[in-house]
């Protein structure tokens, strides 16, 4: 778990130094704020598409593999992405970027592999906390080195070192969990149809579950595309300040999901945690519509994205948990590979949409609409939450 946890963390600060970066990239080179959508869009269409094939593949050759592959390509698209000099190359570059993007689902199989049903949670808990200290250290890392915003060609270049000192990392200290004799067969002719993904997740009953990931993405998206638009706009900030502000949001993150996840989960339960967790969600997403109606103001901006956000990254190692818990070990890569399909679906959404929003209504409407997205996510969890505690009464 250590292992994997130092592994996930050297690449997502690779990745967490380019979230600041985008929404100032493009303009640069032509492009307006529906172009920053779609560059979001692009990388979340295309994880989408090879999520369950890395997911997968690596129930097949083993995890590490599969992680050390996607490394290398994230490695290689952040340096396209710095080496940038007209918008279609960042296009070309998340296009890439995406392709390669399977390793948070690989990297949650694999932490499956190593955890029982009761450790489930911290160690998807760990794989979140290792998101939230990327979080920390890359946006802060990127503002930094982006210096007055005129060039973005040295974060760029430092976030593709991270990777391939990921990749040194995994290769020289990351074991395999998965061994041969556990891994699942390649497909033979005539394989039974239950074999297949959708009809086991429908044996299982999981295809609503899968959803909330779009939906739960959808959210995190839309908001992820809007903050640094509507802070730059209403507040004047720029790249450095966007940094800031997503450094102290993943060091919220580090505390909640790598500190108090495991005591949170033992006092309250999984299900009425995740209930807990998508209702701030959904609160701090109304009270940024507010904010908007009401004028610039850091306070009332700041706060409920904070709010908004930390209950967002709460929710993610409790749906990995609680889904991996309810699927056959030999279809665990590839689950988790279907959630990635699942929230880059939502990540495709979410900025189209919010961008739409944005355009005919204005902040107020985009923040709003996506909080009705949440309203909905909101609904299933608690109906789901409530169901669990009656049938634990009866037990």
């Amino acid at each position: 778990m250590p292992l994997l946890f130092g592994v996930v963390l050297l690449d997502l600060i690779g990745f967490g130094m380019v979230v600041p970066i985008l929404p100032f990239l493009s303009p640069q080179l032509g492009g307006d704020k529906m172009d920053v959508a779609l560059i979001l869009v692009v990388y979340a269409l295309c994880s989408g598409l090879c999520g369950p094939l890395w997911g997968r593949l690596s129930d097949r050759i083993g995890r590490k593999p599969v992680i050390m592959i996607c490394l290398a390509g994230a490695a290689l698209s952040y340096v396209m992405l710095g080496l940038a000099t007209e918008l279609w190359m960042v296009y070309a570059a998340r296009v890439w970027g995406g392709l390669m993007a399977g390793n948070f689902g690989v990297a949650s199989a694999m932490m499956a592999d190593v955890t029982g049903p009761q450790d489930r949670a911290r160690g998807m808990g760990l794989i979140g906390a290792a998101w939230g200290m990327g979080l920390v250290l890359g946006p802060v890392l990127g503002g930094l080195l982006s210096g007055d915003g005129t060039s973005f060609t040295l974060p760029c270049v430092f976030a593709g070192g991270m990777s391939l000192a990921a990749i040194v990392a995994a290769a020289l200290f990351l074991p395999e969990s998965l061994p041969p004799e556990r891994r699942r067969p390649a497909r033979v002719a005539g394989a039974p149809a239950m074999e297949r993904l959708l009809p086991m997740l429908k044996r299982t009953g999981n295809r609503l579950f899968i959803l909330q990931y779009a939906l739960h993405n959808s959210g995190v998206s839309a908001a992820t595309y809007l903050l640094p638009l509507w802070v730059g706009d209403m507040l004047g900030w720029g790249a450095r300040e966007v940094g800031v502000v997503f450094g102290i949001q993943g060091a919220l993150m580090v505390l909640f999901q790598g500190g108090l996840m495991g005591r949170m989960v033992r006092a309250l339960g999984e299900w009425p945690l995740l209930r807990l967790a998508v209702g701030a969600y959904l609160v701090g997403l109304l009270l940024a519509g507010a904010a908007s109606a009401m004028g610039p103001s850091v306070p009332a901006m700041i706060g409920p994205a904070y709010l908004a956000m930390t209950g967002a990254t709460l929710c993610m190692p409790l749906l990995n948990s609680l889904l991996t818990q309810r699927v056959p070990l030999e279809f665990r890569g590839e689950v988790m590979g279907a959630t990635s399909t699942s929230a880059s679906v939502g990540r495709v959404a979410g900025p189209l949409l919010a961008g739409t929003n944005l355009a005919a209504f204005g902040y107020t409407g985009a923040w709003v609409f996506s909080a009705a997205l949440v309203a909905v996510y909101f609904c299933w969890v608690a109906s789901n939450a409530h169901r669990a505690m009656h049938l634990q009464e009866e037990q």
